[in-house]
């Protein structure tokens, strides 16, 4: 077994990039960075932009934190807590812009604690349960790449805050699919059991490639990804089967409800508190 090819080749142009939580660092991204939403950027549409990756960060976070005392190694406890601080921070700094921009002033407290999940506007593979350990690095794979992908995209964003947060969340974003593509491949190149679960976890999460591609084309990116990952462990690249419905559209699975209940539970039941 060998994973250390597809690693050192994914982390290439990143060589320089913090590893770590959001937050360890003393210096805001948007230290210095203008408010205003610029002439010609619809308020809207960035809000509505923001709000969707904020969701998608916030929910995969908290099924990461769901592995808090469970994970395989402590190590790798650690290291899928700090994955998930970077994506609450990435939900923090993007709530925020939406509530800047939709004119409502509400703050991320607003957004992550008091709406009802169908208003959260992730994509549906976010919410799924954890399942085994080789589902969530394979789900984390696809999501990082995806997001990834689509946080370049936003580097040059007319809006001067989004691009601050891309600019951050790409240098987190390059480390989480680093971390899973090295799994993957330990995985799918290991036991037989090993590459049995792997695989099963590629064919559960193919259903739900097409929702991530409408809600932001990022297909042959992230499919770039996944051929070189998947070659690399031995295992068949996963393929969209076309599941309808969107998280985009509030078209979620049953498993969003419990997941927000629970994360919500401490700030509704203290909706005065001051933490």
């Amino acid at each position: 077994m060998s994973d250390d090819h597809v690693y050192l080749s994914l982390a290439e142009g990143h060589e320089d990039d913090a590893r770590w939580a959001y937050g360890t660092g003393f210096e805001s991204p948007l230290h210095g960075v203008d408010t205003t939403v610029p002439e010609g950027v619809d308020a809207t549409a960035l809000a509505a932009e923001c709000v969707a990756l904020g969701d998608d960060a916030l929910v995969l976070a908290q099924r990461l934190a769901e592995w808090t005392t469970r994970a395989p190694e402590l190590e790798e406890e650690v290291a899928l807590a700090n994955i998930g601080l970077d994506l609450i921070g990435q939900a923090r700094l993007l709530y925020s812009r939406a509530g800047q921009a939709d004119g409502t002033g509400r703050d991320e407290d607003a957004y992550a604690y008091f709406r009802d999940p169908d208003a959260f506007r992730n994509v549906r593979l976010a919410e799924l349960p954890n399942g085994d350990f080789a589902f969530t690095v394979v789900r984390l794979l696809v999501l990082a790449s995806w997001r990834l992908a689509h946080f370049e995209r936003l580097l040059p964003h007319p809006d001067p805050v989004l691009a601050a947060v891309a600019a951050k969340g790409v240098r987190e974003l390059a480390y989480h699919r680093q971390y899973a593509a090295e799994w993957v491949v330990r995985l799918g190149d290991g036991t037989e059991e090993s590459h049995r679960r792997t695989r099963a976890a590629l064919e559960q999460v193919a259903p739900y490639l097409d929702e991530l591609f409408a809600a932001h084309d990022a297909r042959a990116a992230v499919d770039a990804v996944l051929r070189q990952v998947t070659e690399e462990a031995g295992l068949p690249a996963p393929r969209g089967a076309g599941l309808p419905g969107s998280g985009r559209d509030g078209g979620h699975t049953g498993h969003l409800a419990p997941l927000v209940e629970e994360l919500q539970s401490v700030a509704r039941a203290h909706p005065e508190a001051t933490w």
